[in-house]
């Protein structure tokens, strides 16, 4: 996961020693804590995904983003992704989660990916990909991993 790195100025620094937090006039960001859960099933070449995003407040998320990453690559061509999906790599896929509002449950994404191969497990990683500009100050709920077998057996997270 790429980690971005925000270098303020001299002003900006001048600015948050006086307890503003950023520049003269800004709102400081709003705080949400989103945090995904679900299953997955994997059986033969196929995973099916349920996850349902929530926001625990204080404030609500206008968008934001979810990313799946499986441990093996995806097989080429997919007729799967939900609207609102997207293919980034050979084993990522960002969904949208559309607006998260405090306290609540979001809708629910159900998505089936086909693998390139056929293993016997795979390691799927769950996380926000994007959180609609909030700070979430607990990570702990939404960067998730979770092994699936090929069992047919749903593993939740």
């Amino acid at each position: 996961m790429r980690m971005r790195t925000w270098v303020q100025g001299a002003c900006g620094a001048v600015v948050m020693a006086a307890g503003v937090a950023g520049p003269a006039g800004a709102a400081p960001s709003p705080e949400a804590d989103l945090a995904f859960h679900g299953s997955a099933v994997m059986v033969g070449d196929q995973v099916d995904v349920r996850l349902t995003p929530s926001n625990n407040g204080p404030s609500a998320v206008p968008d934001a983003s979810v990313l799946l990453r499986w441990s093996v690559p995806l097989a080429e061509r997919q007729q799967l992704l939900p609207d609102g999906c997207t293919r980034t790599d050979e084993r990522t896929v960002v969904c949208g989660t559309g607006a998260l509002v405090a306290d609540e449950a979001g809708q629910q994404i159900r998505m089936r990916v086909r693998l390139d191969e056929k293993p016997s497990e795979v390691t799927l990683e769950v996380g926000t990909a994007w959180a609609g500009g909030a700070v979430d100050k607990d990570r702990s709920n939404d960067q998730l991993k979770v092994l699936v077998l090929d069992t047919g057996d749903a593993y939740a997270f």
